[in-house]
């Protein structure tokens, strides 16, 4: 579904922008109201010679740095208003940005409810979680004060537990390559 609204491109300007405003928050993990009050400040040079946003929940005011991936990278340039003093986004209101999340939804043929909470969701799982992130980091990016609010999130896929357990299974082997198989089984 983000691939499908990722590649469906809007016939009206505030479509788009919501659009791409909901995709930034889907590889952020920004709620509506700390995407609204990003500042241009808040964007700086990570040791690791990245773009990371540096900022606070404002729900929580739990200090939040998350990497600026391309995508999202690439939405703040698109965005990107010379005249503002600081601010990075202009977002129209929760309300409205839902309403247009509704029209979005139906012209991209998503049967989903969707909402800008949504995107936010859409980070811990699709983006992080499902990607083999440690829920500890995406507790941290998604600026939770307690593990358990982002476990709520952490509701686990097939493929999830499956590549999970590729990986176990090839560290495993690997481990216990030497091992002697038919001895091991001897002694079972």
């Amino acid at each position: 579904e983000l691939e499908v609204l990722m590649s469906k491109e809007m016939t009206s300007e505030r479509l788009q922008r919501v659009k791409d405003i909901f995709v930034f928050s889907c590889f952020t993990g920004l709620a509506y109201t700390d995407v609204r009050g990003l500042k241009k400040s808040e964007v700086v040079m990570g040791n690791d010679g990245r773009l990371w946003i540096d900022t606070r929940r404002d729900k929580t005011k739990v200090a939040v740095y998350v990497p600026l991936l391309d995508i999202p990278r690439a939405i703040l340039e698109k965005y990107a208003d010379p005249t503002s003093h600081d601010r990075l986004l202009s977002i129209p209101a929760n309300q409205k940005v839902n309403d247009y999340l509704k029209e979005i939804a139906a012209i991209c043929g998503i049967d989903k409810n969707l909402t800008f909470h949504i995107a936010r969701h859409t980070f811990a799982t699709t983006i992080t979680l499902s990607q083999g992130m440690a829920i500890e980091t995406i507790s941290k990016l998604l600026g939770h004060k307690n593990i358990r609010t982002t476990q709520i999130y952490a509701t686990i896929t097939h493929s999830k537990l499956d590549g999970d357990m590729e990986r176990l299974s090839k560290r495993l082997d690997t481990l216990y390559r030497d091992t002697d198989l038919e001895k091991v089984r001897e002694r079972l």
